[in-house]
């Protein structure tokens, strides 16, 4: 298990059965980096992948 694991399990636990939007991820995330700036790449990184997801399928 990588540390980040314990992240995104406790993410899970505590918020898994919510919906959310993109429009709401994307504030939360740059509230984030504002608070964060040191995280603004791996952020970046995130945001980018996940925008594309879809686009792995079309190759």
């Amino acid at each position: 298990m990588y540390f980040t694991d314990r992240g995104i399990e406790e993410l899970e636990k505590r918020r898994g059965d919510e919906e959310i939007t993109f429009e709401w991820l994307a504030e939360q995330l740059r509230t984030f980096v504002d608070l964060n700036p040191d995280f603004e790449v791996p952020v970046e990184r995130l945001a980018t992948w996940l925008a594309r997801l879809d686009d792995e399928d079309d190759e």
